[in-house]
């Protein structure tokens, strides 16, 4: 159970596959002691397991899907829970496979700080892989904190020339992303140096481990400080057999706060009313708070529908906005297509007006738009909507500046995106 008097820090892994990420968390569990002695036992004798005799591979503690194992590469998303005395974690393992990078950004989104892995030991004077751009990109344009953790020092017998090198590239990447400050981190997941306490193998090293790097970054985003929105779910109507039945609007609330007697706008024409009551499953409130799955009842009857948003404080709606998408779907743009933007709970019709450019993930250059989207490819893109949807910028409230694009013949995500202006 979390303590409230600490912190807490939700970290994701990304990286290019086989980097060392699921063994970077195993280890990290097991040198903080949040690994069971019946796991650790599992460990010792599991199938598929690539450590040498008397080791454990510590990988197994997240990757516990058969065809993982097998394979030795992460697929899903797993999340694990520690805690230290002065901070509590769920570190999120993402997969570092191109193939999987929809699963990766699925992770991501739900995280504060971004630990990037690099293979010390496959980089040629420090070149990084595609993957790994890719991942950091993804991680800044979410908004997360980034810590890069050089791996594999071992096999490079802790040369401080490698690690410059490869410090030189993550810097100049940084740079390019508007990365300020990266901690970077020389380590070796598997025997734990400079993981969770500083190791005499690194001695040219003169900044903190990784643990202590991560328990000094702050929370993410307290959503109860945002302004107020809520997704109406469905509406229900208390003893709907009778005449006076009243309208209740279910949901949950994505940011900020709201009380009984709170005036709000029902979007996007910005009609108001009060809130007359609050209530749960179980109880009446006064109050409540992001993260909430409430029942909503207001003063007069407004005219809101599964899709509308109750909203306090200032917001605009607009059909035009400029984003940046992520495109996961396989099969590639198609120009003459529409696609449903999924914001909340509302649903509705869109298309890609015009890519205006395309990032190149060799060396993040922004080229022109005028190819396809294809599966993987990172753009900032102006999105037509059919109705007006709220222009949340995702700086400024992660929930609501978030959507995702469905591809209505398929039923596929098409796009993971994130607003960034109005058009």
């Amino acid at each position: 159970m979390i303590q409230a008097q600490t912190k807490l820090v939700r970290i994701v892994t990304a990286g290019s596959v086989d980097d060392g990420k699921s063994t970077l968390i195993g280890r990290i569990l097991h040198d903080s002691k949040a690994l069971m002695s019946d796991q650790v036992d599992a460990l010792s004798n599991a199938r598929y397991s690539r450590a040498e005799e008397g080791d454990l591979d510590l990988s197994f503690v997240t990757d516990g899907l058969e065809s993982e194992r097998e394979q030795g590469i992460t697929i899903d998303v797993a999340y694990r829970y520690f805690a230290t005395p002065q901070s509590s974690f769920i570190v999120i393992d993402a997969p570092g496979h191109e193939q999987y990078t929809r699963n990766m950004v699925t992770g991501a989104s739900n995280a504060d700080v971004a630990i990037v892995l690099v293979d010390a030991s496959r980089l040629h004077q420090g070149a990084l892989k595609v993957q790994t751009r890719r991942h950091a990109t993804i991680a800044h344009l979410l908004g997360l904190k980034v810590v890069f953790a050089v791996n594999k020092m071992d096999l490079v017998n802790w040369s401080q020339q490698v690690f410059q090198e490869v410090e030189a590239s993550l810097q100049r990447l940084s740079r390019s992303l508007g990365i300020t400050n990266p901690a970077i981190v020389p380590i070796n997941a598997r025997s734990g140096d400079n993981v969770v306490s500083k190791s005499p193998a690194a001695s040219w090293y003169e900044g903190a481990s990784l643990l202590d790097i991560l328990q000094s970054q702050g929370e993410g985003t307290d959503l109860c400080d945002l302004p107020f929105r809520f997704s109406i779910q469905r509406v229900v109507r208390l003893d709907g057999h009778k005449l006076e039945a009243q309208r209740g609007y279910a949901g949950r609330i994505a940011s900020g706060h709201v009380a009984v007697g709170d005036e709000v706008l029902v979007g996007p024409h910005r009609r108001p009313t009060k809130v007359a009551r609050i209530e749960t499953y179980e109880q009446g409130l006064n109050q409540a708070e992001a993260g909430q799955s409430v029942t909503l009842y207001t003063e007069d009857d407004v005219d809101a529908a599964r899709g509308d948003l109750l909203i306090r404080g200032e917001a605009t709606y607009a059909n035009r906005v400029t984003a940046d998408l992520c495109w996961l779907d396989d099969q590639a743009w198609d120009p003459r297509r529409r696609y449903i933007v999924q914001q909340g709970t509302a649903n509705i019709m869109s298309r890609i007006e015009s890519v205006l450019h395309i990032r190149d993930m060799r060396d993040l250059s922004e080229v022109r738009g005028d190819q396809a989207l294809k599966l993987n490819d990172i753009a900032l893109v102006q999105l037509q909507t059919q109705t007006p949807i709220l222009a949340d910028l995702f700086q400024d409230n992660p929930k609501t500046g978030a959507f995702i694009l469905i591809d209505p013949d398929t039923n596929q995500t098409a796009a993971a995106g994130m607003i960034r202006g109005v058009a």
